[in-house]
C-alpha cells in the first residue's frame, strides 16, 4: 500500500493513473475507504492502529490538504488527544512509515495518501499560489533516474517528486 514498496511496481486501480487533489470527487467515499485501507492494512501487519494515529489520518483525510504537525496537533488536542508535540509526531510517524500520509517537504507538511492500497511512488504537483497539492505517480525507476541509478549501481528505494506551479482554480482566476 506504500511508498515504502518497490518504486518500479505499477499502482493499482482503476484512477491510479490520474492526479487526485486538484479535481472533484466523492469526498466521504474517499475518507472511508482510506481509513478501511489503513484498518485492514494494520490487521494484516498486526500493526496498532491506535486511536490517535486514526484520529490523525482521519483529520488529514477530511481536511484534503497539506497541514503542519502543529496545525494537526492542534486538532488532536481540540480532540482530546493531548497537546505535547510527541502525539502528532508519533502518529504521524507512524502513518508515513506504513504509506498511509505523505510528506511534503517543500511544505514541510502532511497530507494523506490519495491511493491507498496501491504500491507507488507518489509525485505531488504544488500549487505556489493556494498551496492546494495534487498526488499522482511516478515511476522513478524507469526513466532517466532509474536509468542513471541503473548505471551507478544504485538501487533506488524512495524518491520524493515535487513540481510547483499553478494549479487549474488558481489559473482560472488568474485568467478571468
Amino acid at each position: 500500500m506504500t511508498s515504502r514498496a518497490s518504486p518500479d511496481m505499477a499502482p493499482t486501480g482503476p484512477a491510479a493513473s490520474e492526479p487526485v487533489g486538484f479535481g472533484t470527487h466523492d469526498h466521504g467515499n474517499c475518507v472511508t475507504t482510506a481509513i478501511a485501507a489503513a484498518e485492514a492494512h494494520c490487521a494484516t501487519e498486526d500493526l496498532r492502529f491506535t486511536p490517535v494515529r486514526r484520529a490523525a489520518l482521519e483529520v488529514l483525510l477530511r481536511e484534503h490538504r497539506a497541514m503542519g504537525a502543529y496545525e494537526l496537533l492542534g486538532r488532536l488536542s481540540d480532540a482530546g488527544f493531548g497537546a505535547q508535540p510527541p502525539v502528532a509526531y508519533r502518529a504521524l510517524d507512524f502513518l508515513v512509515s506504513n504509506g498511509f500520509v505523505h510528506k511534503i517537504e517543500r511544505l514541510n507538511a502532511f497530507i494523506a495518501c490519495a491511493h491507498p492500497g496501491a504500491s507507488h511512488s507518489p509525485a505531488f504537483m504544488i500549487c505556489r499560489l493556494c498551496e492546494a497539492v495534487a498526488e499522482a505517480h511516478s515511476a522513478p525507476a524507469r526513466g532517466a533516474l532509474g536509468e542513471a541509478a541503473r548505471a551507478a549501481g544504485f538501487r533506488i528505494e524512495r524518491t520524493v517528486v515535487e513540481a510547483l506551479g499553478v494549479c487549474p482554480s488558481c489559473a482560472k482566476k488568474a485568467g478571468a
